[in-house]
């Protein structure tokens, strides 16, 4: 892949994967670094790829999805500004297990597996906060196996929405733009259930959807 651009020490600091390494560590990864401008429904990696780089998402958001011969989607999860994928090329040399795709334009740091490895061996941290970013990886999947055979699609869609909210000035709200669509293909539901069940969150009051993102009030965790 040819370079596209050259990566900035100031534009690495912002990943919480680098935080820590001094200026000069961070301009040895700068050296290695490529940037990437994704556009919206552009594949940034398409399962059965070779797993040449890892990614880092500077700026924009992305989707993780699998597919079947049909076309039929799956969500695996939604990466947004500061997060990792690709990692997994680390340690494998298998092809990549599914797809990732730019919701809306997104600025992407690529860094070739070898330099990553380097990188990885001249620091303990970054080693280990790849081990902590592939351990909740493996903990979130637990949890989407949990919901999809104990839950209902009521509790599914309660899950998915506290689990991707943050807190924005003392409320509890999903910022991230999501599509009742998405939303079905994350929470193994049809879209039409899924609707259903947002408007019914929102007149028992336990939502509110603005042009801001979806506030959650508290009760919606006892679903």
């Amino acid at each position: 892949m040819p370079r596209i651009a050259t990566v900035s020490v100031i534009a690495l600091k912002t990943f919480p994967l680098f935080h820590g390494l001094s200026d000069q560590a961070l301009d040895a990864v700068a050296q290695v670094a490529m940037m990437r401008r994704v556009a919206r429904g552009q594949s940034a990696l398409i399962a059965g790829d070779r797993p040449d780089y890892v990614y880092l998402v500077l700026t924009g958001s992305l989707k993780v999805v699998v597919s079947d011969e049909d076309g039929r989607e799956v969500i695996l999860s939604i990466l947004g500004q500061g997060e990792l994928f690709g990692e997994m090329a680390m340690f494998d040399e298998q092809p990549r297990s599914a797809s990732v795709v730019a919701v809306m334009p997104s600025d992407l740091v690529l860094i070739a597996k070898q330099d990553f490895r380097r990188i990885m061996e001249g620091s303990f941290d970054v080693s280990w906060r790849i081990m902590c970013n592939l351990a909740e990886r493996l903990r979130h999947a637990d949890r989407k196996i949990e919901s999809l055979a104990l839950m209902d699609v009521y509790g599914r869609v309660a899950r998915l929405l506290i689990e991707m909210a943050e807190d924005v000035d003392g409320e509890t709200v999903l910022v991230r733009r999501l599509s009742k669509q998405d939303i079905a293909k994350m929470i193994g539901a049809s879209r039409e259930m899924v609707s259903r069940v947002m408007k019914d969150l929102g007149q028992q009051g336990l939502i509110e959807e603005r042009a801001d993102g979806i506030v959650l009030r508290e009760r919606l965790g006892e679903i």
